[in-house]
């Protein structure tokens, strides 16, 4: 019985000692290495990206305010050569002055005087002759960021059709006639980054919002985080990134997956909103 024992518990010393020299040699050089080729990955990653962003020409519109604003500062950082695009030409001018207060911190990376190009989207005149300034001024775009947009709340049967004309002259006809400005001189050259920016509602529709967004889909995301999140998607070459929080992001899938469900819930919101603006 003695010896039986000592037997089992010398049989689990080994089992023991194999597992620990299997720890050792194996597990534990193949989790570093797989770390040290994710970092590798990573800063190669990087380099592309920095190297892509660098000297290239950004276009931004509606880059007086909010997420232009932060767009302009994180394509600015990178090296980038921008035409800032808006209706308020101070505005544009102040922008300039602060992105140039912005490199004389940073040494590491080369940066450019910003162009500004005053225009609004509304106006398709207006639009044509601002494509044919940049392309005049720097020859070609890289990367064109459509971004301006208005916003407007209201029930369908309040909203007048003009205030429908007028946001979709602004978020949408406007934005084609600068892409397709532009377009030619990117498919001449055989490369182009064209960027779309749209809310959440660009994939759900909301009770309340018959024509875009208000301040409580706006209240997510500093524009500074998005902003950052663009430029990486950029630098990427990302076909489509989702930036929205947990709730704004299950309401996507929701109404991808289950849209009876998520109409059913959209209703009851509906419901809910006109009863609290009634009382």
């Amino acid at each position: 019985m003695v010896c039986f024992l000592s037997s089992c518990g010398s049989r689990k010393t080994v089992q023991k000692g194999k597992l620990m020299d299997l720890t050792s040699t194996v597990i534990i050089p193949l989790l570093f290495g797989s770390l040290g080729i994710f970092a590798l990955f990573r800063l190669l990653q990087w380099m592309r990206m920095r190297a892509y962003l660098q000297e290239a020409v950004v276009v931004i519109t509606g880059a007086t305010s909010g997420l232009g604003k932060e767009c302009a500062k994180a394509f600015h950082a990178a090296g980038s050569k921008l035409v800032l695009c808006g209706r308020d030409s101070e505005k544009l001018k102040a922008l300039v002055q602060q992105l140039s207060t912005m490199t004389n911190h940073r040494k590491n990376v080369s940066t450019h005087k910003p162009h500004t190009v005053v225009f609004d989207l509304s106006d398709t005149k207006t639009v044509l002759n601002a494509a044919e300034e940049i392309l005049k001024y720097l020859g070609h775009v890289d990367i064109l960021i459509n971004n301006a947009g208005i916003s407007f709340r209201g029930t369908i049967v309040d909203t007048g059709l003009d205030v429908d004309k007028k946001v979709m002259e602004t978020n949408y006809f406007g934005p084609i006639a600068l892409t397709k400005a532009l377009l030619p001189s990117m498919i001449k050259r055989r490369q182009g980054h064209i960027v779309a920016i749209s809310s959440v509602q660009g994939k759900i529709s909301i009770p309340f919002r018959s024509a875009f967004m208000d301040k409580n889909t706006a209240e997510g995301q500093t524009a500074a985080e998005v902003a950052q999140v663009v430029l990486n998607a950029v630098g990427r070459k990302k076909k489509e990134v989702l930036v929205a929080g947990l709730t704004p992001s299950l309401a996507v899938y929701l109404r991808n997956l289950f849209p009876r469900l998520f109409f059913t819930l959209m209703a009851a919101r509906a419901k809910k909103e006109r009863k609290a603006k009634d009382s």
